[in-house]
C-alpha cells in the first residue's frame, strides 16, 4: 500500500471516529448524568502527565480492560496494540515482537520492545513476559524510546505499572478452567505490616493446560503442547519517612513447555503446511524446554521538594535447558536427528536518577545507567545423520550511559521537549564450534574425501571453528518534541527522534572470522506527527510516521542448515495509526484501533545475486484493526466483545525467500457478573476458529511452521477482599 494511500485511509477513519453518531439506548438527560471518559495518567516520560501532554503514540489498557479482553501476558498486549505483531517460532518460553516493521534481533536474544515493569528492564526473547496479577495500567509507547529506557528500545516500550498498597490489607484471588483443559489460578494481596512505615505485597499465578496437539509415536508423551507455568513475587516498601523510601522485589517464574505448535516437513515449502496436519504428530523425540528465572530489585528514593532522587539495581538471572525433535516429525531420512541448547544468563543493571517535581514549569529527568551480562551457551547445536554439532561460548555485554531529557513550556500553550542519551557499548565472545563424525569435503569436487586405504569417507572429530574477540561502539541519541495545546480538549505534536539496537555476534558460528560473523549495530530515525483529544465522551489518538532505517539485523539459515547474521543496508517503515474509545452512554462504550503500514527493504543485498529491494519487511502484517463493544449493567451484568484482524504477512525463508501469509479476523467474547466482592465469567477466543501460520523457517533440508490456537472456551472466577 503506498503511502498517499494510508493517508487517505486515515484521513476518512479519523474523520469517522471524530464524529461517531450519538445514539444510545438512552440520551445523558435521560440519564440524568455527564457521560465521560475517565481520565488517563501516564509515565511516558518517567514523569506523571495527561496523555494529551505526551508527544508520542501511546495506548493505555487499565486493569479492568486487561480482565475484560482476557489478556493473559504481554502476547495478548502485542496483538492488541496498532501495528504490533506476535511470532513464535521453537518453545513457547520465547517472545519474539515486531512493531513498525522493527523485528527481533535472534543473535543479541533481544526484541525492539523492552518491558519496564516499576523501572525494571526485560528484553530477552527468551522470558519476555510477566505476571499481571497485580497491574495498574499498561502503556505502550511507540517509536523508539531510546532516550530515557535505553539501548534495545528502538521500536518502543511496554511500561507496566503495578499498584500501590495501602494501610488497609486488599487482595484478589481467581481461578479458571478452559478448553484442553486449561487451568489457572492467581492471586494478588498487599497491605501494611507497620501502618504507614512498612508495606508487604505477594502475588502470583498458575497456568497449566494439556496443548492442542497430540504425538502418535510409541512410547513418547501423548499430549505434545502441554504446558506448565508458575509466578511468584512479593516485595517489601520501608517508607520511614515522607520524603524516603525503599522498595525490594523478588520474584522467581518456572515455565515447563513440551512441544513447538507446529510441525516440520523435509525439503518442504511455505504452501505445504496445513493447520489441519498439525493437530496430531509423530515425532520420536520429545520436545521440551524448561525456562527458570530469578530476579531481584531494589529501589531508592528521596524527596528531596523540588527534584527527586532515585536508585535502582537489578539482577535476573535465567536458565535454559531444552532439546527438540530434530525435524519435529517423523521422516525417514531425519529420524533420530535432534537439537539442543543448555545456555544461563546472568544480567544487572544500575540506574541513577535525577527528576524534578513540579506540575507546572520546567520539567526535567537525568540520569546514568550501567549494565553488564554474562552468557554461557552449550551445548548448543543439533546431531544428524550421526554428525554432531554445538556451538559453546561465553560473551560478556558492558553497558554505560548518560542521559537527560527537559521540557519547557514556550508558551502556555506550546512545549518543547529536548532529550539525548549518550551511550557505550562493549561486547566480547569466546567460542569454539566443536564437531563429531562430520564429512571431509573435497572443495575441488564438492564430494566427500575417500581414504586411499579402508575405502570408507574421511570424518572430522574436534574444534572446526573459534572466535575470540570484541568490539564496541558508541551512539548519541537525541530526541525532539513539540506539544501544541489547541484547546482544554485537543492537542497536537510533532517529534524526531533516534532508535538503536545493539550490534553482536553469531554464537553458532561454524566457519569464519570474528569480523565475518560480527554484525553492526541497528539504528532508525523515526519522524512523527499526532493528535489526540479527551471531549467527555470521546478519547481519540491519531499519528502519522516515517522511519529510516540502516544496518537492519537479518538471520539466515542456508542450505547446509548453516546460521549467518548479517545486516541489510537501508529499510523504511511508514504508516499511521488510530486509536478512539467512544462511551455511548454510562453503560455502553465501543472503541476500536487501526494500525496501516508500509514497511520495505530499499536496500539489501543477500548475496549470491540475490536481492530483496522493495520487498515487504518480514512478520510486518499491511494493517491491524482492532473493533471493541462493552456493556456493564447497573445490577452488575457485563459483556465484552472483540474484533481482531490482521493484514496479509511476510516471512523470510532462507530456501524460498520471501514467502506470504493472507489476512485472518479472530473474534473474542466475555461475558460475566460482578458484585462487591465475587465475579463469575465465561468466554471464548478465536471464536471463528481461524487457523494460521504465526512462525517459519525453512533451510537446508527442513522447513518448520507454528500456528496459532484453535477455538477455545473458559469460565472463571474472582473474589475480591
Amino acid at each position: 500500500m503506498r503511502f498517499w494511500k494510508i493517508m487517505v485511509f486515515a484521513f476518512c477513519v479519523s474523520s469517522a471516529c471524530s464524529f461517531v453518531p450519538a445514539t444510545s439506548w438512552c440520551s445523558e438527560e435521560e440519564a440524568g448524568v455527564a457521560i465521560e471518559m475517565p481520565e488517563m495518567t501516564v509515565t511516558a516520560n518517567k514523569i506523571e502527565e495527561d496523555i494529551k501532554d505526551v508527544p508520542q503514540s501511546v495506548s493505555i489498557y487499565d486493569d479492568a480492560v486487561i480482565e475484560e479482553r482476557g489478556i493473559k501476558g504481554v502476547g495478548d498486549v502485542i496483538t492488541s496494540t496498532p501495528n504490533m505483531n506476535l511470532q513464535t517460532y521453537g518453545s513457547s518460553t520465547r517472545v519474539q515482537a515486531n512493531i513498525r516493521g522493527l523485528n527481533t534481533s535472534v543473535f543479541t536474544n533481544n526484541n525492539p520492545v523492552v518491558i519496564y515493569v516499576d523501572g525494571l528492564p526485560y528484553s530477552n526473547v527468551t522470558g519476555f513476559d510477566i505476571s499481571l496479577a497485580n497491574i495498574e495500567r499498561i502503556e505502550v509507547l511507540r517509536g523508539p524510546q531510546g532516550t530515557l529506557y535505553g539501548k534495545d528500545a528502538i521500536g518502543g516500550v511496554i511500561n507496566v505499572v503495578s499498584k500501590e498498597p495501602t494501610n488497609e490489607w486488599s487482595g484478589k484471588a481467581g481461578a479458571e478452567y478452559g478448553s484442553y483443559d486449561f487451568r489457572e489460578f492467581r492471586f494478588n494481596t498487599s497491605g501494611a505490616l507497620a501502618k504507614d512505615v512498612l508495606y508487604f505485597g505477594l502475588n502470583g499465578q498458575y497456568r497449566a493446560d494439556d496443548g492442542w496437539q497430540t504425538n502418535s509415536f510409541p512410547g513418547s508423551e501423548k499430549d505434545a503442547g502441554k504446558l506448565e507455568d508458575w509466578r511468584l513475587s512479593s516485595y517489601l516498601l520501608y517508607q520511614p519517612t515522607e520524603e524516603f523510601g525503599v522498595k525490594f522485589t523478588y520474584s522467581r517464574d518456572y515455565t515447563d513447555a513440551w512441544g513447538q505448535n507446529g510441525y516440520g516437513i523435509a525439503f518442504g515449502s511455505f504452501s505445504d503446511f496445513n493447520a489441519d496436519d498439525a493437530a496430531n504428530v509423530i515425532t520420536e523425540i520429545d520436545t521440551r524446554e524448561k525456562l527458570k528465572v530469578n530476579s531481584q530489585a531494589l529501589q531508592l528514593a528521596y524527596d528531596f521538594g523540588d527534584f527527586t532522587v532515585a536508585s535502582v539495581t537489578t539482577r535476573r538471572h535465567l536458565e535454559v535447558d531444552g532439546i527438540y525433535d530434530g525435524d519435529l516429525g517423523n521422516d525417514p531420512l531425519l529420524f533420530g536427528g535432534y537439537q539442543f541448547d543448555v545456555h544461563e544468563t546472568e544480567e544487572w543493571t544500575q540506574e541513577l536518577t535525577l527528576k524534578s517535581n513540579n506540575s507546572d514549569g520546567l520539567k526535567y529527568v537525568a540520569g546514568v545507567y550501567l549494565d553488564t551480562s554474562e552468557r554461557n551457551q552449550g551445548p548448543y547445536g543439533n546431531e544428524f545423520f550421526g554428525t554432531y554439532k554445538s556451538a559453546n561460548s561465553d560473551s560478556n555485554n558492558e553497558t554505560a550511559a548518560v542521559f537527560g531529557q527537559i521540557i519547557y513550556p514556550v508558551t502556555d500553550r506550546l512545549d518543547l521537549t529536548l532529550g539525548g542519551r549518550y551511550q557505550c557499548i562493549k561486547k566480547d565472545i569466546d567460542l569454539d564450534f566443536i564437531v563429531k563424525n562430520e564429512l571431509v569435503i573435497d572443495p575441488v569436487t564438492g564430494f566427500p574425501v575417500i581414504d586411499p586405504v579402508t575405502g570408507f569417507p574421511v570424518l572430522f572429530s574436534g574444534t572446526k571453528n573459534t572466535l575470540d574477540g570484541e568490539k564496541e561502539w558508541t551512539e548519541f541519541l537525541p530526541r525532539v518534541a513539540l506539544n501544541y495545546t489547541l484547546n482544554d480538549n485537543w492537542s497536537t505534536y510533532l517529534s524526531y527522534s533516534k532508535g538503536y539496537m545493539p550490534g553482536g555476534f553469531n554464537y553458532y558460528s561454524e566457519e569464519g572470522s570474528l569480523e565475518d560473523n560480527a554484525f553492526e549495530p541497528q539504528i532508525s530515525t523515526n519522524y512523527e506527527i499526532g493528535l489526540k483529544a479527551q471531549t467527555g465522551k470521546l478519547t481519540l489518538g491519531a499519528a502519522v510516521f516515517y522511519m529510516d532505517i540502516k544496518d537492519i539485523h537479518i538471520f539466515l539459515v542456508n542450505e547446509s542448515f548453516q546460521f549467518f547474521a548479517d545486516n541489510a543496508d537501508k529499510a523504511h517503515s511508514m504508516g499511521v495509526e488510530l486509536e478512539a474509545a467512544y462511551r455511548v452512554t454510562d453503560a455502553f462504550q465501543l472503541d476500536a484501533s487501526v494500525g496501516l503500514i508500509d514497511a520495505e527493504y530499499d536496500d539489501y543485498d543477500a548475496g549470491g545475486g540475490v536481492t530483496y529491494d522493495g520487498e515487504r519487511i518480514e512478520q510486518t502484517p499491511d494493517y491491524t484493526l482492532n473493533l471493541g463493544a462493552a456493556y456493564y449493567h447497573p445490577n452488575g451484568v457485563y459483556g465484552r466483545a472483540d474484533v481482531n484482524m490482521t493484514g496479509e504477512t511476510s516471512f523470510f525463508s532462507g530456501s524460498e525467500g520471501i514467502v506470504k501469509r493472507d489476512a485472518y479476523t479472530t473474534v473474542f467474547a466475555r461475558i460475566g457478573y460482578m458484585d462487591d466482592r465475587w465475579e463469575v465469567y465465561a468466554y471464548g477466543k478465536n471464536l471463528t476458529d481461524e487457523r494460521f501460520i504465526v512462525g517459519y523457517r525453512a533451510g537446508g533440508p527442513l522447513a518448520i511452521a507454528t500456528f496459532n490456537e484453535p477455538r477455545t472456551f473458559g469460565v472463571g472466577a474472582r473474589y475480591s477482599f
